[in-house]
């Protein structure tokens, strides 16, 4: 971007700067730090209005639904932020077997659900074979279905094993792009360097790759924030997962304030303008700090939804932040109640497997530029 370029973008309105924004996908770093700082009410609501224009161009007005299952809340990790840290001494372990995997998948299906999201903790039981064949039991049962992942940093040689074994997507939000606020959050032995390899090792192993942060997380700056949109910019995952950082009493981070309900609306609104296709989930932790959360975060943009599908006596223990909601629900009660609050802001949940436009007519792995 010329200079002349910059002086005209630093002159705009708010309204201008997000019409900018939807044009070109980009902004500069003073651009986004004005819509991060100062939208009024009625710039919100433009902001919104024109993500929801995107999303009904890009996918009409389906919300596509992943069936959580939350396999194992045993982590090898100790980042300060999550409730299931290996140093919280304090949680109910678990891990559910293959079988009991298998019959959560099983149950999903009947529901209507075409993507099975198995989450966890890095879990050093679950090996590679292991794990690759869960994979071969939901594909064989269930061929029209993706299954994603999301059991954190592994190694290239695990990646790929699962690829072929079947899996289709992976999920592996970065948290942070700056390398001082990932020490803030992580322990020393983590890094930055680390989680960012890994991303682009599955980018270029051929999964559809989710990133995302924590919106509010503590010491982040609206320069963090920048800097995830950024990086975001160079990795061009197909799916984005933002939510609120929200505080769990038995870490570190116990005494520190909840991330902004806000904030998060206006990143999922500013990350639908910068990438169109992308798949945007309303998380449950936008549920878990506001009640009408993911129906506000579906009118700022989202397009996917992810209700659990853990068994109910597990769903309490998986628990990365306090007061998690729908952990007492049955699987068809969830589906239900999601369909209705779905409806009720003019979208509606489809049976369908929810694939990103961008993956299919778009499937280089390479970067693309930013303003500067």
């Amino acid at each position: 971007m010329d200079r002349e370029s910059a002086r005209m973008e630093e002159n705009m309105t708010n309204r201008e700067l997000i019409i900018e924004l939807e044009k070109e996908r980009d902004l500069t770093d003073t651009g986004f730090h004005q819509l991060l700082h100062d939208l009024t009410q009625e710039d919100r609501e433009f902001l919104f209005a024109r993500a929801r224009d995107i999303r009904e161009r890009e996918y009409g007005k389906a919300v596509f639904v992943r069936g959580l299952i939350e396999f194992t809340n045993i982590c090898r990790n100790d980042c300060f932020y999550c409730g299931i840290r290996k140093s919280n001494t304090k949680v109910d372990r678990y891990r559910l077997s293959p079988e009991e995997i298998l019959g959560c998948a099983r149950e999903g299906y009947g529901l209507g659900f075409r993507t099975f999201v198995l989450q966890g903790g890095e879990d050093a039981w679950y090996t590679k074979d292991r794990l690759a064949d869960v994979i071969r039991m939901i594909k064989k049962d269930f061929p029209d279905c993706a299954v994603t992942l999301s059991v954190g940093e592994r190694t290239r040689e695990e990646y790929m094993c699962w690829y072929e074994a079947g899996a289709d997507r992976y999920l592996l939000r970065h948290e942070t792009a700056d390398e001082s606020h990932y020490q803030l959050l992580h322990p020393a032995q983590m890094s930055l360097q680390s989680r960012k390899e890994c991303l682009y090792i599955l980018r270029d192993i051929g999964y559809q790759t989710g990133a995302g942060f924590m919106v509010g997380s503590p010491g982040q700056t609206v320069d963090n924030l920048i800097s995830d949109l950024r990086f975001l910019q160079e990795l061009r995952p197909h799916m984005i997962g933002i939510g609120p950082f929200l505080a769990h009493k038995d870490t570190p981070f116990a005494g520190e304030t909840d991330g902004s309900y806000e904030q998060t609306l206006i990143l999922l609104g500013i990350l639908r303008l910068m990438f169109p296709g992308v798949l945007l989930p309303a998380t449950t932790a936008l549920g878990t700090i506001a009640p009408d959360g993911r129906e506000r975060g579906l009118l700022a943009g989202a397009n996917v939804l992810m209700p659990n599908l853990s068994p109910v006596g597990v769903r309490k223990k998986y628990e990365l932040y306090d007061n998690k909601i729908c952990t007492g629900e049955e699987s068809a009660q969830c589906r239900d109640c999601l369909s209705r609050r779905v409806e009720s802001v003019g979208y509606r949940i489809v049976t369908d497997r929810g694939d990103c436009r961008d993956y299919f007519s778009n499937p280089s792995q390479g970067r693309i530029p930013h303003k500067t």
